[in-house]
């Protein structure tokens, strides 16, 4: 059952990654191109679907919270394993959905700042040659 689960939040968390990459990879495209004008910008989009991917399936994939169901509290000598039942399925499944968006919400906000900094720099620049 554990494995099972693992599957299946790996799944989500990877359909979700590849969703959010598919939506918005042409927006982070044309805002790569604006602000490096040069066929690098490609390459710079390759890399960020690439890093949202992975952020993504590593926020969604909670291993560590996982391991609750086959491994007992340390701390507690009379701990038992934790049962995956429906209720907890429905709750690891939301959480992963959760935390995929999240982690790739964080990266986008980073880069997002950072973009926002060369676009200001690649306008003033623009602004001084301009006669």
């Amino acid at each position: 059952m554990f494995l099972t689960l693992l599957l299946v939040t790996l799944l989500v968390a990877a359909g979700i990654s590849y969703l959010v990459v598919r939506l918005f990879g042409a927006s982070w495209g044309s805002i790569l191109s604006r602000i490096i004008d040069d066929a690098i910008s490609d390459a710079w989009l390759k890399y960020l679907k690439f890093a949202v991917i992975i952020i993504g399936i590593s926020s969604g994939v909670r291993i560590h919270e996982l391991e609750k169901y086959i491994t007992p509290a340390r701390w507690d000598k009379n701990a038992e394993l934790i049962k995956l039942t429906s209720e907890r399925w429905i709750i690891e499944v939301y959480r992963t959905v959760i935390d995929t968006l999240q982690g790739i919400a964080w990266l986008l906000l980073v880069f997002f700042v950072f973009a926002l900094i060369a676009y200001v720099i690649v306008r003033f620049t623009e602004q001084r040659r301009a006669p």
